[in-house]
């Protein structure tokens, strides 16, 4: 059984012969292809390298095409910068107003030399070499995240309270963007698209159902028309989410390590949902031993045993992990079958 069809059939609810490995990989993953991060970010040929050479180098049963969260707020016409060390970011909120929304037009996410299509050019690369043995993921950040990255988290926060409408709007425009993005990943060879909506978890049940479910759905409906799946990445401490977050159909769950291990089990095995994580990418790898490290990833394949369960981090792999550590996590599940 391959990566992808383990994968696949884990997510399905059917045997598989171990316990997918599946961590989130970027400043890993370009620190060992020895570029920048800004060449990491901006360069989806050097994208896929790095991704290509961490397969080749770990027994990985999924990887991902990510780099940053503006690949659209760039495309819109953002003022971004581009920094040779971290991720690039939007300088200043490119939407303050109704005005500011209704002068910004639908990009494509294929025109040539767009931060858009530079990401689905690194995911066609990668299907093309792996996607027949390896799940291969694309990226894209929901409505709601990306409303956060148009307008500034704290000012779209303001914004659900003050003005609603307004939201709404921008998250109605930037949804058919995200549909966009995600659909052209699919048909690039991607098999999932990861969906991150970190921002969602710094808000209340009631207005997460309100200003990011709906969006969530709609997204993920699109993407599976498309013959796509969707993972739900959401940051953070997202226990008072978890039952809304089933809703939005995904067929994958991401698990900050903010989160009880058992509620996760009790949420996501009661739903009959696939579900990933939660080790801390601090304490269970950065700070970790290889025995450590193994050790803690034999007790959440041993908890989640009879449920729908990937190893994972509960977010990105720090890049200073030592090789050893890595190592040992990614071989976890063969020695705990």
């Amino acid at each position: 059984m391959n990566g992808k069809a383990r994968c696949l059939a884990s997510i399905k609810g059917e045997p598989v012969d171990r316990t997918p490995v599946f961590p989130l990989l970027m400043f890993f993953a370009q620190q060992r292809a020895g570029i920048t991060y800004r060449q990491y970010a901006t360069n989806g040929r050097a994208l896929a390298d790095a991704q290509l050479n961490i397969r080749e180098r770990f027994p990985l049963d999924a990887v991902t095409i990510c780099s940053d969260a503006f690949r659209v707020t760039a495309d819109l016409g953002g003022e971004m910068a581009y920094p040779e060390d971290k991720p690039p970011y939007a300088t200043r909120p490119l939407v303050a107003s109704e005005s500011d929304l209704h002068r910004l037009g639908r990009p494509n996410p294929l025109a040539q030399g767009s931060r858009m299509a530079d990401r689905v050019e690194a995911t066609r690369i990668v299907a093309d070499a792996i996607g027949d043995e390896c799940l291969v993921l694309g990226w894209v950040d929901m409505p709601f995240a990306e409303a956060c990255s148009i307008c500034g988290v704290a000012e779209f926060m303001m914004m659900l309270v003050d003005q609603p409408t307004l939201a709404h709007r921008i998250l109605e425009f930037v949804t058919e963007i995200v549909i966009d993005f995600g659909v052209a990943q699919i048909q690039a060879g991607a098999a999932m698209v990861g969906a991150g909506d970190a921002a969602a978890s710094l808000v209340s049940p009631a207005h997460y159902r309100e200003f990011a479910l709906p969006y969530e759905q709609r997204v993920i409906d699109r993407i599976h028309e498309a013959g796509g799946l969707v993972k739900l990445h959401i940051c953070g401490n997202t226990k008072h989410l978890l039952g809304d977050m089933v809703r939005s159909g995904a067929d994958l769950f991401n698990v900050d390590h903010l989160v009880a291990f058992e509620s996760a089990c009790e949420v996501y095995g009661q739903s009959g949902v696939c579900f990933k994580g939660n080790l801390d990418p601090v304490a269970d790898f950065l700070q970790s031993t290889p025995q450590r490290c193994a050790e803690r990833s034999a007790e959440l394949i041993a908890r989640a045993k009879g449920l729908r369960y990937m190893l994972s981090a509960g977010c990105e792999i720090p890049a200073n992990v030592p090789d050893e550590v890595f190592r040992a996590f990614c071989e976890a599940p063969q020695r705990a079958r």
